[in-house]
């Protein structure tokens, strides 16, 4: 006889196991999609904030001092310092744009004491002296400010790593609670069908074959539940990719919350490791249970 053939029935309860592993599977997904945008918003920073400084320069309070002549001086000095390629300043306007998802684009803001900045590029592999270069740039331009990200983008990393292990977190419990959730209904189970198992303990199957059995029909159930769980949650995720073409903006000031076709292409993998998980607990349990019995 095929082991893998059905010989226990489903039971009527069933649709509850399938509803639960469903859920799981659902959460199971969000999580590794949250894993996966955090990480590629993680290297998008660092792509767009690696190797470049910003220097910012406020209005002066000293009537004395002109703010076109401290830009102009902020310039000379970056661009006439060593390792770094291009120095220029950024536009009203697109500073403007920058402040707006702060700020609204309320026409008040035009009034507000917005700085301007001056945005410079490292040279690759240049060394930069951060602390020299603030010195200079403070002598010809008393109200500028220098910062070179790093602040800023250890913060960021440590964001995004919380995030990442959070939803391994996560993806740890609903591992644990799946294999729970099969080892309980495993269990009833093989209590409700213990006259199918002692009959065919009494013609001579082995715990193995009689595992198998089980094994199998937890595996499937738990694939085909996962698998709409799983589906569910890359809808969501298609949903916000498509928002995100159209320029609607999903949860402002955090990324996208859409996934790539390559990153939705993980999500495969959660009804894979359900089905494992449900295959390995029903098989461990089936084999304790038998081992008390007989």
């Amino acid at each position: 006889m095929n082991p893998n053939t059905r010989i226990m029935p489903r039971d009527k309860g069933a649709i509850s196991l399938d509803v639960v592993i469903a859920v799981m599977a659902f959460l199971a997904a969000l999580a590794l999609g949250a894993s996966l945008i955090a990480e590629r918003a993680a290297a998008t920073w660092r792509t767009g904030l690696a190797g470049r400084i910003t220097v910012q320069i406020l209005p002066p309070e000293n009537s004395h001092r002109s703010l076109n002549r401290e830009i102009d001086g902020a310039l000379a000095v970056l661009r006439s310092t060593p390792g770094i390629a291009h120095a220029a300043l950024i536009s009203e306007q697109e500073t403007l744009t920058l402040i707006k998802p702060w700020l609204g684009s309320d026409a008040l803001i035009a009034d507000l004491p917005v700085p301007r900045l001056l945005d410079a590029e490292i040279a690759p592999g240049a060394s930069l002296d951060v602390a020299r270069l603030h010195s200079r740039l403070r002598s010809a331009a008393p109200d500028s400010f220098l910062d070179d990200h790093t602040r800023w983008l250890s913060r960021l990393r440590a964001l995004a790593d919380g995030i990442i292990w959070s939803a391994y977190g996560v993806l740890l419990l609903v591992a644990l609670a799946t294999a729970a959730t099969v080892s309980f209904a495993t269990r009833a189970g093989l209590e409700a069908h213990r006259e199918i198992v002692e009959l065919l303990h009494q013609i001579g199957a082995h715990s193995g074959f009689i595992a198998r059995a089980f094994e199998w029909h937890y595996f499937i159930a738990a694939v085909i539940a996962a698998t709409i769980g799983a589906g569910l949650a890359a809808l969501i995720y298609l949903a916000g990719t498509g928002a995100e073409l159209v320029g609607f903006e999903v949860v402002p000031f955090l990324p996208p919350i859409g996934l790539h076709l390559s990153e939705l292409a993980w999500l495969i993998t959660v009804p894979v490791v359900a089905g494992w998980i449900a295959l390995l607990t029903a098989r461990l349990s089936v084999l304790g249970a038998l081992s008390r019995i007989y």
